[in-house]
């Protein structure tokens, strides 16, 4: 079977030493970190309505909170790939996701407005400076070069499984606190924060006992000799990546994919708003989309090892469009079912496009030791939306109060995902040459 463009062979991406037994041991290990740490920070998916009663805050106030997130991911991540090009994913996954669970709790204190503020940019910290580029170095050097959308499909796929679990659980107790412990709306919110913590700190110990000093990393970039690279010489690397066309692509991509996703966010405010459900429905509507998540991943990712990760990410793309349109179209009257398609459907697509958009990132070619850095470029240039999204957002059902600001929105970003689609195709045909002849 052939390879995809810009895999890389034995000679520049040598397998991680062991069986296929324990690469799929370490990559569940990976799966397992990226799946706790970040159902904190975006509580909003499923309780939106609920923090902002908690919080005593207005919506543009906790859109101002996933602002600064983002501002905080937009300064993290080419300094967090050139942190994963120097220490191993134990250190770094471990410390983040117990750091994740400390700033957690302080966060179920129902701290000031201001503070609201410190704990979300520590979390861009946490999670992104000491995270992001870590896990996706260590399945990237983790998958076999034909491979590369089966793992990190499988690791959309399990993050999502793991965050599925979680929140059945959390929307499970909140109900149950709420209809049989006769608490406030506070107190079962507070409650479900604590759980969500609980999680991160013990997770965290749990990946520093568990990995391997030396899991995701490769030659000479698991030595620490190595990691002294001077300023100038970081400084020249980066400039080839940017002059790299292949790498704007893959952000541009990944971009259009992470819009529609982070788009889903405001699925709960949407559904309260256009259909008149309960916060219990919309979080167990907006449960049953997150259940989505390893379908679509998994899916997408056996399909993008078959027919090319970039092609099946270029049609995902456009049919993800379609759904958001699908979404708009509905009318306040559709029953229940029909929501439940609807939602369901267009969460596996958007997933699916997660699941793969950084299969192609091998298009671009870039050896191990400056591969850290490359994933912090793309991943600085492709979470841009973490910055613009949610003051767009802001704007548009300011604007254009009930359901219209939302369609707006959700329209906007799936001409978008059209454009992402137009770009992975492009992207197809300038890496053909990549790849080599058939078996």
């Amino acid at each position: 079977m052939a390879r995809y463009p810009g895999a890389m062979t034995s000679e520049n991406n040598p397998p991680e030493g062991g069986s296929e037994l324990l690469r799929y041991i370490r990559l569940t290990l990976f799966i397992v970190a990226g799946g706790s740490i970040y159902p904190l920070l975006y509580l909003r998916q499923n309780f939106e309505l609920t923090l902002l009663s908690t919080f005593d805050i207005s919506l543009a106030q906790l859109n101002q909170h996933s602002s600064i997130l983002g501002i905080m991911f937009f300064l993290s991540y080419v300094p967090s790939g050139w942190v994963a090009d120097r220490f191993t994913p134990r250190v770094l996954l471990s410390f983040s996701v117990f750091a994740t669970g400390l700033l957690g709790v302080w966060y179920a204190q129902i701290p000031s407005p201001s503070q609201l503020l410190i704990i979300f940019g520590a979390w861009g910290v946490t999670t992104g400076l000491t995270f992001w580029s870590a896990l996706l170095k260590g399945v990237a050097l983790l998958a076999p070069g034909h491979l590369q959308a089966r793992y990190f499909g499988l690791l959309e796929a399990g993050r999502g499984l793991f965050e599925a679990l979680l929140a059945s659980i959390a929307v499970a107790w909140f109900a149950y606190a709420l209809s049989s412990l006769d608490v406030s709306d506070q107190s079962a919110m507070v409650q479900v924060i604590y759980f969500y913590s609980s999680v991160c700190l013990v997770t965290g110990p749990l990946l520093w006992l568990i990995l391997d000093s030396s899991s995701g990393q490769s030659g000479e970039a698991a030595r620490p000799e190595s990691s002294g690279a001077s300023f100038s010489q970081t400084l020249r690397d980066l400039g080839s990546l940017l002059r790299n066309i292949r790498i704007w692509l893959v952000a541009l991509c990944i971009l259009a994919g992470y819009q529609m996703f982070y788009a889903t966010y405001s699925y709960s405010n949407y559904l309260q708003v256009q259909f008149g459900l309960s916060a219990v429905a919309v979080g167990g509507l907006t449960t049953v989309r997150l259940w989505m998540r390893p379908l679509g991943a998994v899916i997408a990712g056996f399909v993008g090892d078959r027919f090319h990760p970039v092609r099946s990410l270029g049609v995902l793309l456009a049919v993800s469009g379609l759904s958001l349109f699908a979404l708009i179209a509905m009318p306040s009257s559709a029953p229940w079912a029909m929501l439940v398609c609807v939602v369901a459907g267009s969460s596996a697509l958007v997933f699916g496009v997660r699941g793969i958009y950084w299969a192609t990132f091998r298009t671009c070619n870039i050896p191990p030791e400056r591969m850290g850095l490359a994933i912090g470029l793309v991943s600085m240039l492709g979470y841009t939306p973490e910055i613009y999204l949610p003051w767009i957002n802001t704007q548009l059902t300011t604007a254009y109060p009930g359901p219209l600001g939302f369609q707006i929105y959700f329209g906007g970003v799936a001409v978008f995902g059209f454009v992402g689609a137009a770009l992975a195709f492009w992207l197809m045909r300038i890496s053909r040459d990549d790849e080599p002849p058939a078996d």
